[in-house]
């Protein structure tokens, strides 16, 4: 009869997650991992069978905590699309202002493991998209883009994006938070034509 798992796999998982997005996947190494988690070599490759697929769990685990409630956000329709945009920055800079200088673990990973990774880089790319189609969604509740077509639309979302990763990635790297913050101001201004 096998024994009973010694530990809480969810916990271990949100353990390693916080572990990955302080030090990037190259840079998080097992021992580091086995420190985090609180858990033996054995039980981490026994529950989970390497340490990608540790980190790919991390990542469905970021996205369940972190991504879809930003999507939620941005769909919000008992907002205006301005409001929504503003509040979707603000929670960056929010984070960085409560001491938080980890930046988004998608968007670090983006500019790290999924350059080398093909699983890796579809499952970030599938949480980048749907990032991208939910300020689309927030930019056709606005009054400068909802009269605009869907493609242009979609290619403004695209920037949005763009702009939403530069600014966690200059958050991670160090950026002084009112830079950030002037910078996220611009952003939304310039998307939303209002900062409401």
């Amino acid at each position: 009869m096998a024994r009973p798992r010694e530990f809480d796999v969810e916990t271990a998982v949100e353990k390693a997650m916080n572990a990955f997005w302080t030090h990037g996947y190259h840079g998080t190494s097992l021992p580091d991992l086995l420190s985090a988690m609180e858990i033996t070599r054995g039980s981490l490759y026994k529950a989970f069978g390497s340490k990608k697929a540790l980190f790919i769990r991390a990542l469905n685990l970021y996205d369940d905590l972190h991504v879809k409630p930003a999507e939620v956000s941005l769909r919000d329709k008992t907002l205006s699309g301005e409001k929504r945009l503003a509040k979707v920055f603000r929670g960056a800079i929010d984070a960085v202002q409560n001491g938080d200088r980890r930046g988004c673990l998608l968007c670090n990973t983006s500019a790290g493991a999924a350059s080398n990774d093909d699983e890796i880089a579809e499952i970030v790319g599938d949480q980048l998209d749907r990032l991208t189609q939910s300020f689309s969604i927030a930019l056709a509740d606005t009054k400068v883009w909802g009269s605009k077509t869907k493609n242009l639309r979609q290619a403004e979302a695209r920037s949005l994006s763009l702009n939403y990763v530069g600014l966690r990635i200059m958050a991670r790297g160090g950026q002084a938070v009112q830079e950030l913050k002037t910078a996220s101001q611009q952003t939304v201004k310039r998307f939303s034509g209002s900062m409401t």
